[in-house]
């Protein structure tokens, strides 16, 4: 009888420890003294969009937040308090927002279905719909809307990962921090660089710059 399958992840951890302390013997005392990730990356809870995975990094390289659509919410206190240790603690020096192509998320969005309790966060979503309601209308074609709808999405999270006031706080300290923007595509394994980065709250709109 086959073992089920969350039995399967205790021996697949194992076969791993085995490869990792065959190619460093300390690969795992290293790990225990600590971590210096030089970058926070906040992605989507999507399975098939492992950070580490993706981006072919090890253990201890990349600090980790995910969520559903990848989205920096000012109320959320799970993504606030990640991101105000990631900044202030382990100084990073790097925050990417990464969305993906086929988010179920975004997708939701684009819909007047209820799914139950996620309708609330999905709002968050239609908030950057009626932002860029104009030019997604505009688009004909339902996958190209829905992929620039990701696109944009990536961008507001990024926007407002510049408009906290950790983010703010940290650059009026003069703490070398970027924030930047990609989108991966599921169908290629390629990360998009949106071209969408921040390095100053100078590159805000004055309402939004915080005085200190």
């Amino acid at each position: 009888m086959d073992k089920p399958f969350y039995e399967s992840l205790l021996d697949n951890n194992k076969k791993w420890v085995v490869e990792k302390l065959s190619e460093n013997n300390n690969f795992f005392k290293k790990l225990a003294d600590g971590q210096n990730p030089h970058v926070l990356w906040i992605g989507c809870a999507d399975s098939r969009v492992p950070a580490n995975e993706i981006t072919n990094t090890n253990p201890g390289e990349v600090f980790v937040h995910r969520n559903i659509a990848n989205m920096v919410v000012h109320t959320d206190m799970n993504m606030l308090s990640v991101l105000d240790y990631a900044v202030n603690v382990l100084k990073v020096r790097h925050v990417i927002v990464c969305g993906h192509y086929g988010c179920g998320g975004v997708k939701a969005a684009m819909t007047n279905n209820s799914y139950g309790i996620i309708d609330n966060w999905i709002r968050h979503i239609k908030d950057v719909y009626r932002f860029h309601k104009d030019e997604l209308d505009s688009i004909d074609d339902e996958k190209n809307r829905f992929d620039r709808f990701v696109e944009l999405n990536v961008k507001e999270q990024v926007f407002d990962l510049a408009k906290t006031s950790i983010v703010q706080n940290a650059w009026e300290n003069d703490q070398d921090l970027q924030i930047h923007g990609w989108v991966y595509q599921l169908s290629s394994g390629i990360i998009k660089d949106l071209d969408i980065n921040f390095k100053s709250n100078n590159e805000l709109n004055d309402v939004y710059q915080l005085d200190f």
